[in-house]
C-alpha cells in the first residue's frame, strides 16, 4: 500500500511528507529473506496505481465528483 501510494503520488505530482523508518526496517527483513520481493510488490504497486488513475479519470469523465 505504502509503495502505490507512493507511485500515485508521483503521477498526480504530490509531494509526500511521511517518511516511515518502521516502514523501510520491514523491508530490509523482507529484503534479506527474499532478494526479490521488491519487485513482485513494486509490479503489484504500479498496478494498484493504475487502476486507481484509470477509476480517477473514469470518474472525471463522467463528472462523478462522488
Amino acid at each position: 500500500a505504502e509503495m502505490a501510494s507512493a507511485f500515485a503520488c508521483a503521477s498526480l505530482g504530490i509531494q509526500p511528507t511521511v517518511r516511515h523508518a518502521d516502514y523501510i526496517g520491514a523491508w530490509l527483513q523482507v529484503l534479506r529473506e527474499d532478494e526479490k520481493a521488491i519487485f513482485r510488490a513494486a509490479s503489484a504497486a504500479s498496478k494498484a496505481c493504475d487502476w486507481l488513475l484509470s477509476a480517477r479519470e473514469e470518474q472525471a469523465d463522467t463528472g462523478d465528483r462522488s
